[in-house]
C-alpha cells in the first residue's frame, strides 16, 4: 500500500481510530457524555474525509478492497446512519447508570465491518466485513441487561447469524472449488472465458451463497429473525439493524453481480423474483395483525426489501440508480421511525414504549413527535410529497422499464395491503387520550429531538425537490460503480 492507497482509505482508518481512541477511554472510565462525543466525532471525522478520498477514486486497494464513487456513496449513508444512532443512543441512555463505553465501541465496530462490506471487491473481505458488521450486534441487541427480552433477542440473532455465516463460507469454499477464483472479477473473467456457468460447483455455492445473504438481509424463507430482535433490541439498535445491516449487505450483493458477471437471468431471477413476491407478500400481510410498533416496523422492512429485489432484478444502470435513491429513503424513514420510539422511550424502566395502545392520543400531548412519526409512516407507505414516494416510483419505473409485470403489480397491491396497516397507527395517534408512559421521553436531550426534525425535514425535501439525490444516483448508474 502507498500514499495514495491510505488517503483513499481514509475514512475506514478514521472509523478504526475511532475505535481505539474509545477503547482506551473506556479503560481510563471516561463519563458516558465524553463517549458518546469521541463516537460522534469518529463519525464526523470519517465523513468529512470522504472528500479526501474522493479525488483519487476510482482506486484498488489490494485485491480486497475496490474504492469508487459507488463505494464512497454507501459508506456516506453508513456513517450518517452512525452519526443518528449515536446521537439517539446518548438520550436513551442517558437516564441508565454507567459510561455506556462498550455500547459506543460496539457501534463504530460494526459501522467499519459495513463500510468494509460496501468496498469489498473480495470474498475474503467480503466474509470479513459482513462478519466484523455482524458480531457487535450480538452484544447491542442484548445490551439492556435489566430486561430478559433483548438477552433471548440477542441469542437468537447469535444462532441464526452463526447459521447464515456457515451457509456463506461454505457457499464461497464451493465457489472457489469451480473456479479458482476469490476476487469477483476473477470469478467473472473465469465465467466470460469458459462460460462455465452451469458448472455444479457454481450453482451450488451460488446457492449456499444466497441462503446466507438472504438471513442477512431478513428476506422470505429466511425472515423468521427479525419481528423478535426488532422487538427485542433497543430502539436505536433495531433502527441500526434495520438501516446499516440490510443496507450495506444489498449494496454489496449489486457490487458482487456487477463485478462477477453472474447476473439475476435464468433459474437465479426466477428463485430471487419469487423471494421479492413472497418477501413483499408475506411481510405485508403479517404486518396486519400486529400490535407492537417494533414488529409492525420489522415486517415492513421484510416488505420493503421485496421492493429493493424489484429494483435489483431490473439490471443495468436504471437498478443501480433506484436502489441507490430507495435506500436513503428507507435509511431516512427507519431511521426516524425507531428515533419517535427512541425518544419515547428514553428513561424509561423496563421494556421500551412500542405497544400501539401506548401511542393513543400521542397527538394530544406531543403533537410535534406524532407529526414527525406520522411523516415517516406516509413515506414508507409511499404518499406523495415524502421522499418514499419518489423511491417507490423509481422502483415501479425499473421495473416497467424490464417488463418486470408481475413483480410491479404485486409490489402495487402490496403497497396498497401496507397502506392499511400504516393508516392504523396513524389513526391511533390521533384517537383519545390513552393510557400511556410517554412523559419518560421529556428528559430526552435536545440533540436527540434536532436528530428527528433533520431527518423529518429531508424526508419531506427530497419528496418534493429530490433533483440533487437524483442526479447523484445517475452518476453512479453512469459508471460510479
Amino acid at each position: 500500500m502507498n500514499r495514495t492507497d491510505l488517503l483513499t482509505m481514509l475514512p475506514l482508518i478514521a472509523v478504526a481510530a475511532t475505535i481505539v481512541v474509545v477503547m482506551l477511554a473506556a479503560a481510563l472510565r471516561a463519563s458516558h457524555g465524553d463517549v458518546a462525543v469521541m463516537t460522534l466525532a469518529g463519525f464526523t471525522l470519517a465523513l468529512a474525509a470522504l472528500a479526501l478520498a474522493a479525488p483519487p477514486s476510482p482506486r484498488a486497494v489490494t485485491a480486497l478492497l475496490v474504492i469508487d464513487g459507488y463505494a464512497l456513496f454507501y459508506l456516506a449513508l453508513v456513517l450518517a446512519a452512525g452519526i443518528t444512532v449515536t446521537l439517539l443512543s446518548y438520550g436513551y441512555l442517558r437516564p441508565h447508570p454507567g459510561n455506556h463505553a462498550e455500547f459506543y465501541l460496539l457501534l463504530p465496530l460494526a459501522t467499519l465491518g459495513a463500510g468494509i462490506l460496501v468496498a469489498s471487491s473480495h470474498f475474503a473481505s467480503f466474509f470479513f466485513g459482513i462478519e466484523l458488521m455482524s458480531v457487535p450486534f450480538f452484544a447491542l441487541i442484548a445490551y439492556r441487561v435489566d430486561e430478559a427480552r433483548p438477552l433471548e433477542g440477542g441469542i437468537k440473532y447469535l444462532i441464526l447469524s452463526g447459521v447464515s455465516s456457515a451457509f456463506l463460507l461454505f457457499g464461497m469454499a464451493l465457489i472457489y472449488a469451480g473456479s479458482g477464483a476469490l476476487q469477483f472479477a476473477q470469478l467473472g473473467a473465469w465465467l466470460a472465458a469458459t462460460g462455465a456457468s452451469g458448472d455444479p460447483w457454481l450453482i451450488a455455492g451460488m446457492v449456499l451463497t444466497l441462503v446466507g445473504i438472504g438471513f442477512k438481509l431478513g428476506v422470505v424463507p429466511f425472515h423468521m429473525w427479525a419481528p423478535d430482535v426488532y422487538q427485542a433490541a433497543p430502539a436505536p439498535v433495531g433502527g441500526f439493524i434495520a438501516t446499516v445491516s440490510k443496507g450495506a449487505t444489498l449494496a454489496l450483493l449489486l457490487r458482487y453481480f456487477a463485478d462477477s458477471g453472474v447476473g439475476p437471468t435464468g433459474t437465479l431471477a426466477w428463485v430471487l423474483s419469487v423471494i421479492a413476491i413472497a418477501s413483499m407478500l408475506v411481510g405485508n400481510l403479517l404486518a396486519l395483525l400486529q400490535t407492537n410498533v417494533k414488529r409492525l416496523l420489522a415486517y415492513s422492512s421484510i416488505a420493503h426489501l421485496g421492493y429493493l429485489l424489484v429494483a435489483f432484478l431490473a439490471g443495468g444502470a436504471l437498478a443501480v440508480e433506484s436502489v441507490a435513491y430507495y435506500l436513503v429513503a428507507y435509511f431516512i424513514t427507519m431511521l426516524g421511525a425507531f428515533g419517535v420510539i427512541t425518544l419515547l422511550s428514553a428513561g424509561a424502566h423496563g421494556s421500551d414504549i412500542d405497544e400501539m395502545d401506548d401511542y393513543r392520543g400521542l397527538f394530544w400531548r406531543r403533537p410535534w413527535l406524532a407529526g414527525s412519526f406520522t411523516a415517516m409512516l406516509l413515506s414508507l407507505a409511499g404518499i406523495p410529497l415524502t421522499v418514499g414516494f419518489i423511491a417507490k416510483f423509481y422502483v415501479v419505473l425499473a421495473g416497467v422499464g424490464s417488463d418486470l409485470w408481475t413483480l410491479v403489480f404485486v409490489l402495487v397491491v402490496s403497497s396498497a395491503i401496507g397502506l392499511f396497516y400504516y393508516l392504523r397507527v396513524i389513526l391511533t395517534l390521533f384517537q383519545p387520550l390513552g393510557q400511556s408512559a410517554w412523559t419518560s421521553g421529556e428528559s430526552c436531550p435536545a440533540t436527540a429531538r434536532l436528530t428527528l426534525a433533520v431527518l423529518t425535514v429531508c424526508l419531506i425535501w427530497l419528496g418534493i425537490d429530490p433533483a440533487a439525490l437524483v442526479h447523484l444516483v445517475q452518476s453512479l448508474g453512469a459508471g460510479g460503480m
